[in-house]
């Protein structure tokens, strides 16, 4: 490891690896809308995922928050035309389930994070996702534990290409050879370790034999890193 400088931050993807979107939330959704609007739950939540199956890449290529907020109101108006709702039901159901209220942490999420900082290492989030991460870690209530969150949407380049990794290094104030990456995406872990950062794979679903598979072990591999640097 002689040629990484000392380990400085720990830069994570958000989806998959320190929060998951929970399958039961769309069940609580749909018995809301049951009982909201009174549409049947099944045909509820089946229009709730399959919105997002069918708009889940548009959003790619936006890069402020207002091109974000017109992308949620083009949803929602679609939603709202195979539901057959109101505007003013339209309004209500975006404001009760928004994008990220279907987001959870992982477990042991912020105890992990909280030990990194514990151990002086700075935090960071890089994920393929829209501008308003900020919000989304909000949510999830790990938002006050990271130094700096970086959307790929915000810098106009999406992992793995190098440069997203540079903006979040920049971002974190760190040469990326000071940085341990964790991603739940192979090709991700590899672009990582091409510009010289330490990089992890995780699996949370225990499938892949040379992942870590519980976010707490991410801490052993930090000590480890440390005490070879």
């Amino acid at each position: 490891m002689s040629s990484h400088s000392p380990l400085r931050a720990v830069l994570f993807d958000r989806d998959d690896t320190i929060a998951f979107t929970d399958p039961g939330v769309y069940r609580e959704a749909a018995l809301w809308g049951q009982e909201t609007f009174g549409i049947d739950a099944r045909t509820f939540g089946g229009a709730l995922r399959e919105q997002w199956n069918r708009r889940a890449l548009d959003w790619w290529d936006l890069r402020t928050q207002a091109q974000e907020d017109a992308f949620w109101q083009a949803y929602g108006d679609e939603l709202a035309g195979i539901l057959n709702l109101t505007q003013e039901q339209t309004a209500q159901l975006m404001a009760r389930w928004p994008y990220e209220a279907y987001m959870k942490a992982v477990p042991n999420a912020r105890d992990v994070i909280s030990a990194l900082r514990a151990r002086g290492l700075k935090v960071g989030v890089l994920s393929n996702t829209l501008p308003s991460i900020d919000r989304t870690l909000r949510a999830v209530g790990l938002d006050d534990l990271v130094d700096a969150a970086v959307a790929s949407c915000s810098v106009g380049v999406h992992k793995p290409d190098a440069g997203a990794y540079w903006h979040a290094a920049e971002a974190l104030g760190v040469p990326p050879t000071g940085v341990l990456f964790v991603d739940d995406k192979i090709e991700n872990v590899e672009a990582a370790r091409a510009l010289g950062m330490h990089a992890l794979l995780i699996d949370l679903q225990g499938e892949h034999p040379d992942a870590i598979h519980d976010l707490a072990q991410v801490l052993g591999v930090v000590d480890g890193l440390v005490a070879a640097c």
